[in-house]
């Protein structure tokens, strides 16, 4: 092996998207360093863009019992949660890197049908409708109904992570990464038309349930995955299943955050 072990990961798997770039950076990439399987890794490096970054994550959740860190360089669009691509020095910036963790939701949707699905999602549960007709919710908060009826396109619960994503495009707020907080934001939502949404504690669970479902569908989207026809989906923050992502110091996630709320 080439890179030394004084940075703390000796094992390392290289993932990359499929993509023409992504691809490119990985030929150059395998020769330099020896790398191993996911599953035996101490580290992972991502190439790609911010969806291949959380399709990485999504398999760290989902397929292995531990969960490693993992450091991203872009070879995507936005690259939120990436790095910026560079072939040398990468022993060093991994050495300096900084660290963040990220706390999951895990979804509870039981469909129509009574079938239930747990799903992870790292940035947002969204609840969308499926037809021309209004979506009608519930909402609770700690079993305690705080929204009678909700006539809206839909709804997100965003984690700190992806306040800057889905839920800043509906309108949330941006959250600090450290803040312990997630929003509750409303998707073009019609009555009551004042409101505007909720800032939440991340120990609260957000229960949905939807009203006259048969008439008006409603889907459930876990980061990328969802569950068509729900009648009522749970949402909860995970701290025993928390993801550490990688950055260089003069690209830390909780800046780029920040910086968010000044952008035109």
């Amino acid at each position: 092996m080439n890179s030394r072990e004084s940075d703390g990961y000796p094992r390392r798997a290289l993932v990359a998207s499929p993509t023409p770039p992504a691809q490119v950076a990985r030929a150059e990439l395998a020769d330099a360093w020896e790398w191993c399987r996911l599953e035996d890794a101490d580290l992972v490096i991502a190439l790609g863009g911010d969806g291949f970054m959380l399709q990485t994550l999504h398999n760290l959740l989902e397929r292995r019992g531990t969960i490693v860190p993992v450091f991203g360089m872009n070879l995507g669009t936005v690259g939120f949660l990436m790095n910026e691509w560079r072939r040398h020095g990468l022993d060093e910036r991994l050495r300096r890197a900084k660290a963040f963790k990220v706390a999951p939701l895990t979804m509870t949707a039981t469909g129509v049908d009574g079938r239930v699905h747990t799903l992870p999602a790292i940035n947002e549960v969204s609840l969308l409708r499926e037809t021309r007709q209004t979506a009608k919710l519930q909402v609770s908060v700690n079993d305690r109904v705080v929204l009678e009826e909700l006539s809206c396109d839909g709804i997100l619960v965003a984690t700190p992570a992806g306040s800057t994503a889905y839920n800043l495009s509906a309108n949330g707020p941006i959250l600090p990464l450290a803040s312990s907080l997630v929003t509750l934001t409303p998707i073009s939502a019609f009555r009551p038309r004042r409101w505007r949404g909720a800032i939440l504690p991340d120990r609260a669970r957000v229960t949905l349930r939807v009203l006259d479902a048969a008439k008006r569908p409603v889907s459930a989207v876990a980061d990328q995955r969802e569950v068509r026809e729900v009648a009522e989906v749970s949402i909860a923050i995970d701290r025993s299943r928390e993801l550490t992502l990688l950055f260089d110091p003069d690209h830390a996630l909780d800046d780029r955050i920040t910086m968010e709320q000044f952008l035109a």
